[in-house]
């Protein structure tokens, strides 16, 4: 199966083709919640990577022992169906891990991203990338190939958000657009942009 694999398949349809927030629709609550500042979209951005890069590499090491059938007690078990719990637990580790390096070398970060930053535990898209390599039977390094990308397609998405929001604070809109309501035409006509790109893979 990886000797088959599309990488650059893969890694440009996880940043653009598919992506996560503007074409999944997975891991909008960040994404909106964290897009007010470049900085912080920033952050948002870089802990996402690290926790969907190596989320990724650690849930398809454990699914393809999951998969594999073990002799307990005279009986052939096949741990499958604890995907979905063995992931969460890996994923929160890991959002522990950056909330711990954040919390220690750089406060203020720490600080802006506030609820956010926990809320990656629960971020769908997180776990949407885990789901997608499991049930597409991809190999450990498509896997990771697979979460970092599309860490990096959810980080250019919010980025993009980002730089777009800050904009929209210097402009004089109307009334009944101001605020969230803005925020999220501005994210529709994002993706409808992002649509774009279908073709490609």
């Amino acid at each position: 199966m990886e000797g088959n694999t599309n990488y650059l398949e893969i890694t440009i349809g996880a940043v653009l083709v598919y992506n996560f927030v503007l074409s999944r629709f997975m891991g909008v609550c960040p994404f909106l919640g964290v897009s007010k500042r470049l900085d912080t979209a920033l952050g948002m951005g870089g802990a996402v990577i690290f926790v969907m890069a190596i989320a990724s590499f650690a849930t398809s090491l454990v699914y393809q022992y999951l998969t594999t059938e073990i002799e307990f007690l005279g009986h052939h078990l096949n741990l499958v169906f604890l995907k979905i719990t063995l992931f969460i637990l890996i994923i929160a580790a890991l959002v522990q891990i950056v909330e711990v390096i954040l919390q220690k070398l750089s406060p203020p970060l720490y600080k802006a991203l506030g609820i956010y930053l926990p809320l990656i535990t629960t971020n769908c898209a997180v776990m949407g990338a885990a789901s997608i390599n499991a049930q597409e039977g991809r190999g450990i390094l498509a896997a990771t190939l697979f979460g970092t990308f599309s860490g990096i397609g959810f980080a250019l998405a919010l980025l993009i958000f980002a730089g777009l929001r800050e904009r929209l604070e210097l402009s004089q809109i109307p009334r009944p657009f101001q605020g969230m309501a803005i925020a999220l035409i501005t994210a529709g006509i994002l993706a409808m942009a992002f649509l774009g790109f279908s073709g490609i893979c």
